[in-house]
């Protein structure tokens, strides 16, 4: 039995699914690619997610109609991204169990509509797709278009969730990780879509292959090859060095459920100070702890100050997460607002405040909520439990370091955001996430987040420095290197040098153009085949 009756025959059962089946199929496609992702980074399998998602379409398009062809595409796209979403975003549910008495009966709704509501976006590249399908390579072209526009709205739609984008796929650490240094995550989206279709669309259900299409997936698959030799020299070539700043990132370990209750607060100050007074503090520069280390107001708390202090030696600082109360008081002396954000303070060694950078990139529902006055009347919180949620930062901003370089300062997901981290007039030397990860547990949760901020690493060319509450902490180099790393669940200390920065290989706007590119081929394509009819 020949290759071509193989795969045309599977092409043929798959564009044969019809009503339940159907969606099933498209469901569990997408929820198959998920593990292209950290931490399994299986890639491939991305050949038969997209395959099958072509064949599908392909039966799509075969209706006469073309309201049935866009709403077909359409629905594909829905249930594709229902599992794709579904999987990908399921370590979510992990933190309604933090407390489980208030949160837990959400589960089912919350992760059913999140699924729901992202898989739009697919579900309108499903309906762009069919809008420009055409036989032969041209549905390669189509599928990237739609795919990567609908990956670029949601990274910026509603404040945005670009989590998981496609093109994280084709970015594992080593040298394929370093395409994100010439391109940049949205535009590889385009790439990826159109690499793991195109084998798929070499063949159809009609028992035939499309030489041109098969020429396609060649050239795209030599590029990715060459992407690898680059990525592969451009590593073994690195020379950058170490900065003199040296660092010491503290990981407490401790857990979401622990965290916030009031006869805890001690012990848990007394932990991070502990191992910040390890052997070696006074070779140190700057100590780090994670996102809200303390369960209290450490810039109102002079108790603590004093304590903090006490333990760095001369010339030492100290980057702490730490929820930070505002006042606004009347003419009269009357309290009339109290702002609190979630802020980076930097403490000199005397314990006191000397910068703080306000978090900007707020969570929705995890740290305030749409109609927040609205909601909170009905009974409903967000996930922090503060009374009016975080407040938004004023905006990006570079923090100065004594003795450090200018340093970009990111707190959680903000760094899962790529045109948000170099969105600074001056470049920085270097790049700090702070974050925690406890809400997920050891869930797959941390590992993306982990990786995504690898990503932006090479992106910008920029060294990166990460303090996790429960990990996963390191120090990564401006090639996605990790240098030093403290594992999830793990508690310790990391001492290191910061590296020197990389090159910056400029900002990474293509995506809209490649689209466009892409477009301008498949109306080339559509030409040709419509002159050489007779």
């Amino acid at each position: 039995m020949s290759v071509l009756t193989v795969m045309s025959g599977a092409a043929a059962w798959v564009g044969g699914l019809a009503g339940v089946r159907r969606a099933g199929f498209a469901f569990l496609l997408g929820a198959l690619a998920v593990l292209a992702f950290a931490p399994v980074h299986a890639w491939p399998v991305m050949f038969l997610s997209f395959g099958g998602l072509v064949w599908l379409l392909d039966d799509c398009a075969a209706n006469d109609a073309r309201g049935a062809r866009l709403k077909c595409g359409g629905a594909t796209g829905f249930w594709f991204g229902c599992g794709f979403f579904l999987a990908g975003l399921y370590w979510l549910a992990e933190a309604f169990l933090v407390e489980p008495t208030r949160h837990a009966w959400l589960i089912p709704f919350v992760m059913t509509a999140l699924s729901a509501g992202m898989a739009l976006f697919y579900a309108a590249a499903g309906v762009l797709a069919m809008a420009l399908w055409q036989p032969g390579p041209g549905r390669i072209f189509a599928l990237a278009i739609a795919f990567g526009l609908a990956e670029y709205a949601r990274g910026h739609v509603l404040t945005g969730l670009p989590w998981n984008l496609i093109g994280y796929a084709l970015l594992p650490e080593g040298p394929l990780m370093q395409m994100a240094a010439l391109l940049g995550v949205y535009t590889l989206c385009v790439l990826a879509v159109a690499l793991f279709a195109a084998p798929a669309a070499t063949w159809s259900g009609q028992n035939t292959c499309s030489k041109c299409a098969a020429g396609v997936a060649a050239t795209l698959l030599v590029l990715l090859g060459l992407g690898y030799v680059w990525g592969d020299r451009r590593l073994a070539a690195t020379t950058d060095g170490d900065t003199d700043l040296r660092l010491r990132i503290v990981q407490a370990n401790i857990d979401q459920a622990d965290k916030w209750r009031p006869e805890n607060a001690a012990k848990i100050f007394g932990d991070y100070v502990e191992l910040t007074r390890a052997p070696g503090l006074e070779d140190t520069d700057l100590v780090i702890w994670p996102e809200t280390a303390l369960p209290f107001f450490l810039a109102d708390t002079s108790e603590a100050l004093t304590a903090i202090g006490d333990a760095l030696p001369q010339g030492t600082h100290l980057l702490v997460g730490a929820a930070r109360a505002v006042q606004e008081r009347d003419a009269d002396a009357i309290l009339s607002e109290e702002r609190v954000y979630n802020s980076l303070l930097l403490l000199d060694e005397n314990g006191r405040v000397r910068e703080a950078y306000d978090k900007v990139h707020l969570v929705p529902f995890g740290e305030y909520l749409p109609f927040q006055d609205f909601l909170e009347s009905l009974g409903v919180m967000q996930m922090t439990g503060v009374r009016g949620g975080f407040s938004e930062g004023t905006g990006s901003r570079l923090l100065e370091v004594p003795g450090a370089p200018l340093m970009r300062p990111l707190i959680c997901y903000e760094i899962i955001f790529p045109g948000e981290v170099g969105d600074t007039r001056v470049r920085p030397g270097w790049l700090l996430n702070v974050t925690n990860d406890a809400w997920f547990g050891t869930s797959a949760g941390p590992y993306q987040h982990f990786h995504q901020a690898q990503v932006r690493a090479v992106e910008q060319g920029l060294p990166l420095v990460r303090a996790a509450n429960t990990g996963i902490s390191a120090v990564i180099d401006a090639q996605g290197r990790v240098l030093a790393e403290i594992g999830l669940g793990e508690r310790g200390l990391i001492d290191a040098v910061l590296p020197n920065a990389g090159p910056h290989l400029g900002e990474k706007h293509y995506t809209l153009v490649l689209c466009f590119v892409l477009f301008a081929l498949l109306c080339i394509v559509l030409y040709f085949r419509r002159t050489l009819q007779p």
